[in-house]
């Protein structure tokens, strides 16, 4: 069960009252690049596509919180809502690697919940295209990859096995780039004019 579209963006526009920021924005576009994907590709539902990418950081909801602090809020709100689908995206997006993420055990509430859920969790094309979207979309539009590996790593800073994250990002773009035929960036948006600009990172974000 998902909300529709219209239900998903009131969520969104809730969701950005009680917390603002830049990342409303970027929920959008990551919606947007799912849907433009998934309409590429004939094992995709495009609609379902955009309300995933609407939803995926809907934890942030709570208040400036770190990774798994965001998707274990997104989870449980979904959850609630009986967004099945929904709260597993919540919970896989911000693991691109699944299961080699958790190689070590974990300190935090939140993040031993993640592990026990991506331990027995097996990802598919909507979790893998939500991850990709994900490294494609700012909130001042579409950038190339590598230009929101920088924008998040400026954040961030460098966390341990970033590299392997990124490789893992990389190979989920060539394989839908093989079943769409063309490159993601095709459909893309002005994503040549995007890619260009350098605002300063977002504010207030912790590790």
């Amino acid at each position: 069960m998902l909300p529709t579209i219209e239900e998903a963006k009131r969520e969104l526009e809730t969701a950005g009252k009680l917390n603002p920021g830049p990342w409303v924005q970027h929920s959008l576009n990551v919606g947007r690049a799912a849907r433009n994907i998934a309409e590429k590709v004939p094992a995709l539902d495009s609609e379902k596509s955009y309300i995933l990418g609407i939803l995926h950081d809907i934890g942030r909801r709570v208040g400036i919180v770190n990774i798994p602090k965001h998707v274990y809020e997104g989870y449980l709100y979904c959850s609630a809502k009986g967004w099945e689908e929904a709260a597993k995206i919540c919970m896989t997006h911000s693991y691109v690697r699944m299961q080699e993420e958790f190689d070590f055990e974990p300190s935090t509430v939140e993040e031993r919940e993640i592990k026990k859920y991506i331990m027995n969790c097996e990802a598919d094309d909507y979790d893998r295209l939500i991850q990709l979207c994900d490294a494609l979309a700012a909130d001042y539009g579409f950038v190339i990859i590598e230009k929101r590996f920088v924008d998040v790593t400026r954040r961030y800073g460098i966390m341990e096995d970033y590299i392997k994250g990124w490789d893992k990002t990389f190979e989920i773009k060539e394989t839908f780039e093989k079943e769409m035929g063309c490159s993601i960036y095709d459909v893309l948006p002005d994503i040549g004019r995007t890619t260009l600009l350098s605002p300063p990172p977002w504010k207030g974000a912790v590790k």
